[in-house]
């Protein structure tokens, strides 16, 4: 599913916490470490964090490094997987904002899927973006002023944003497609 991609000598972090849809962290993680890179799961807590699979707590998932000792030159691109929980507690988190417009500013790619938007919006990114999230939050995005789109995944600018866990297959496969390409020199940097 476009998944051919080599990714060996890549970084990818994906910033998550408690409350995390558990498909939309651990399919990314092995995806990606399947194509040899190097992936790191970052969080504010130590430790491991505790994912919500469908209607009741899931895995726990081990924490790799702490939001607080990271750095947006150690990694080529930032994975933000959603859930309610978890998009909702880190867009109170000053750190993980930064961490996300650190990213931008560097012009990496980002990606986000289902309520993670959320963070997007919080960070200022989403204002003339093309780009989608989980019905739920599609007024929240088009009120941020994004140009919403009903499909299963959308990059502008090395933006990637995918709507719920059935898009899971297209969006990994954009995040190594993306991660290969790189910066992307003409993003706005809000």
């Amino acid at each position: 599913m476009g998944l051919e991609k080599n990714l060996t000598g890549k970084r990818i972090a994906i910033l998550a916490t408690d409350g995390f849809e558990q498909s939309e962290l651990i399919e990314p993680l092995n995806r990606l470490r399947a194509l040899g890179a190097s992936v790191d799961v970052i969080s504010p807590e130590e430790g491991s964090i505790k994912a919500w699979k469908k209607k009741d707590w899931g895995l726990e998932v081990a924490v790799d490094r702490r939001l607080s000792e990271v750095d947006v030159s150690e990694y080529d691109t930032l994975v933000l997987p959603g859930g309610q929980m978890n998009p909702d507690v880190l867009r109170l988190n000053a750190k993980a904002l930064n961490l996300i417009k650190a990213f931008n500013k560097a012009k990496k790619p980002i990606a986000a899927i289902c309520h993670a938007p959320w963070l997007l919006i919080e960070a200022g990114l989403v204002k003339g973006l093309k780009a989608t999230s989980y019905k739920s939050i599609k007024t929240d995005m088009i009120n941020a002023g994004a140009k919403w789109a009903d499909e299963e995944v959308v990059v502008d600018q090395g933006i990637i944003t995918s709507r719920n866990p059935g898009d899971l297959d297209v969006f990994c496969a954009k995040i190594a497609e993306e991660t290969l390409e790189g910066r992307h020199q003409r993003r706005k940097v809000a």
